[in-house]
């Protein structure tokens, strides 16, 4: 029988990251030659293996910690050396910090001993240059042959990239028969001495389509006080994370964005870069103009099934090669196999106009709002009943091409896969919200076409109307997507969720499915799971047919906050909160949707990325709910409706930032509001506190919505 090519487990290892380069190793510090362990950069694994020894014996592991954005300590233990009895007297520290385009470790050798020590400290290496999608299809690789280059040195090259290790002080063994190369260091300390020793690694890979931007972070970051602490520090460990997946195209520095994820996404992705520049308006719109403008430059131009390119289309993703991780998956370098990265492209122009980006950057960019929109109301409609869908032509790409894009995502209620062509529920909201936007941004600039797309988007929610509401478990709710046949697919899913606040339902629809989303099926776990128990396909470790995603949770969360559907908003937030703390405040992609009772603590989904974009901009999406700030600088109003009061605690933001003026914004445990240093011309609203009833969590009798 043969063995299956398993994807290696990410959940128990430590990473660290300064995009495009990161580190994957294990709790004690070792970069072992298994799995996804490495030194990546830009979608090459530029180091397979780095092991720390100690006269050829591996310290025992002590402790772990990280050190600012970019670096982690370990703590190891040598109790063979130094005095005897039951306390340890020699410890080994090794400090690793990733930096633009390589990496270095500080090693200490910290002796409390009585006696003297002596050791020899030495450090395996190996290189495989191996392709990321080989790395995580489980893929065997070789180990490149080392060269000795000056003293201490040892170098590596294949493929256009050339890696260099520099031990200073060390001296180098290339390796051979089944040894490693290593740099060596004999060491001597005195009665309670230590020693300090380094090596570096350096990357030069000029083919590279992605590069460390300069400088720091053009974000605000908010100084913030808050009575539930867990807020605190999850902004505080997200921030970091967000510092480091910073990147840039090779040619244009100037242009920030995020990478997705370590460490299978660390490049531009359209769909998670557009959310994540989203979910940090509230800490200013430079990285949203510069998200807008490196994917307004690939703006598709042409028709091709083979890269699912076609006018006005947004990119899905971009690597150096084709991406080919097995299950007959070929991407091209530039694959555009993505439904609603076109319209999410529409709707961060819109907000980030609303945020206060300036005309100047706004309007350069209209030609590609206008082909956009094309896109939308032409393309995206290929059998013209009015409805956005895909399908992937070539047998190559991608099956589904919403953000579940796994190949089982789309499923009936029974457990049946859904055949494409496919039309997703939440994809429909992101078209309405971009057509409306869209008409809204034409009409401010002087541009023709605002009263077509406010047309379409109405016929839009009259389409979806008539199409996608059924009869479930708890009363009517909108189906999954429709099928080939326009069948309703009627799981119960998380994507209902992303329909509020786009202006595709009406009141009544959104109040009922805010209360579906308060169910225990839906909202019983650590956030919001993306199935719903009651579901023939739930399981709380499929990809995106049970599991809980951070991001999701906070988009979802804060629509129903924005719309005033608190009760299910603070579920979800503490949810989320929870999951925070589990995960050392780093939070995952995504994890298991089981119940909170099971462990108390939610379960890791095994390959999740870790930082990930989206799940850490989520932590500043769940902010802004917190405080309520939503302003419309070109309408010339701020609301306040703030999620925070008497069960989420108070919360003061400082240094938020609406119109590029830094602004302050507190509310107390009543759910009060201030704000204070918004720029002149800009009128204050309140919300009154809503009374919206707690959302039911059995099956109701009747709900008068849907068709």
């Amino acid at each position: 029988m043969t063995e299956r090519q398993l994807q290696p487990l990410l959940h128990e290892l430590v990473g660290v990251v300064l995009a495009p380069t990161s580190a994957l190793g294990d709790a004690a510090g070792q970069i072992r030659p298994t799995g996804v362990q490495g030194v990546f950069h830009a979608d090459a694994r530029v180091l397979s293996r780095a092991e720390l020894r100690v006269d050829d014996r591996q310290p025992e592991s002590l402790a772990r910690g990280s050190v600012g954005p970019h670096a982690v300590r370990f703590v190891g233990l040598t109790r063979w050396l130094g005095d005897p009895g039951p306390d340890p007297t020699v410890r080994v520290e090794r400090l690793r910090r990733v930096s633009p385009g390589g990496l270095t470790e500080e090693i200490q050798v910290v002796s409390t001993a009585s006696v003297p020590v002596r050791a020899v400290v030495s450090v395996e290496l190996a290189c495989d240059l191996a392709p990321i999608e080989v790395v995580k299809s489980g893929g065997a690789t070789e180990a490149l042959e080392a060269k000795t280059g000056e003293p201490g040195e040892l170098v590596w090259a294949a493929a256009g990239i050339t890696v260099t290790v520099t031990g200073d002080g060390a001296t180098t063994e290339t390796g051979g028969g089944s040894a490693a190369p290593r740099l060596t260091w004999p060491v001597e300390l005195p009665p309670r001495g230590r020693v300090e020793l380094s090596w570096r690694l350096d990357v030069d890979d000029p083919r590279a389509v992605v590069v460390c931007p300069p400088g720091e972070p053009a974000w605000s970051r908010p100084g913030l006080h808050a009575d539930d602490r867990r807020l605190v520090r999850l902004i505080d460990r997200s921030l970091d994370d967000l510092r480091g997946l910073r990147l840039a195209e090779a040619g244009a520095p100037e242009d920030v964005f995020l990478g997705a994820g370590v460490p299978w996404f660390l490049t531009l992705f359209g769909r998670d870069s557009l959310w994540a520049a989203r979910m940090m308006l509230p800490l200013g719109t430079d990285l949203a103009g510069g998200t807008l403008r490196v994917l307004a430059r690939r703006q598709g131009a042409r028709v091709d099934p083979a890269s699912g390119e076609a006018p006005g289309k947004i990119l899905h993703e971009l690597r150096r090669h084709e991406f080919a991780p097995g299950d007959g998956l070929h991407l091209p370098p530039a694959y555009y196999g993505t439904v609603d990265a076109t319209m999410l492209w529409v709707n961060l122009l819109h907000d980030a106009w609303c945020w206060g980006l300036p005309a100047e950057q706004i309007e350069p960019l209209l030609p590609q709002l206008e082909a956009a929109l094309h896109w939308v109301g032409e393309h995206a409609d290929a059998d013209g009943d009015g409805l956005v869908e895909y399908i992937d032509t070539t047998g190559r790409g991608l099956a589904n091409q919403g953000w579940k894009d796994s190949g089982d995502a789309v499923r009936f209620r029974d457990g049946t896969l859904a055949a494409p062509p496919i039309v997703l529920a939440e994809v429909q909201g992101y078209a309405h919200e971009a057509a409306v936007n869209g008409a809204r941004l034409l009409d401010a600039f002087g541009r023709p076409g605002g009263d077509r797309w406010r047309e379409h988007a109405a016929g839009l929610a009259r389409r979806f109307r008539a199409a996608f509401w059924v009869d479930g478990p708890y009363g009517p709710q909108p189906a999954l997507a429709l099928d080939r046949d326009k069948r309703p697919v009627d799981s119960l899913t998380s994507n209902i969720g992303h329909l509020l606040g786009t202006g595709l339902l009406n009141g009544e629809e959104e109040a009922q499915v805010a209360r579906l989303l308060g169910t225990d099926a839906l909202a019983g776990a650590f956030g919001l799971r993306t199935m719903s128990t009651d579901d023939a396909g739930f399981s709380p470790l499929s990809y995106h047919c049970g599991s809980v995603w951070a991001h999701d949770t906070a988009i979802v969360l804060g629509n129903l906050a924005r719309a005033g559907f608190r009760d299910t908003a603070l579920t979800l937030a503490d949810g989320l909160l929870g999951a925070a703390e589990a995960f050392d405040y780093r939070l995952p992609e995504l994890y298991g949707g089981d119940d909170r009772s099971l462990l108390g603590r939610p379960v890791p989904y095994p390959a999740a990325c870790r930082p990930q974009a989206w799940a850490a901009a989520g932590a500043v999406l769940l902010l802004q709910a917190a405080t309520g700030l939503y302003p419309d600088v070109p309408g010339g109003t701020v609301r306040l409706a703030p999620l925070a009061g008497a069960q989420l605690g108070a919360v003061a933001a400082e240094h938020l930032t609406v119109a590029g003026a830094p602004v302050d914004v507190a509310v107390d445990r009543a759910g009060r509001p201030t704000i204070t240093g918004l720029p002149a011309g800009l009128t204050v609203t309140v919300d009154a506190t809503p009374t919206i009833p707690t959302p039911r969590r059995s099956a109701p009798t009747d709900h008068p919505v849907g068709g």
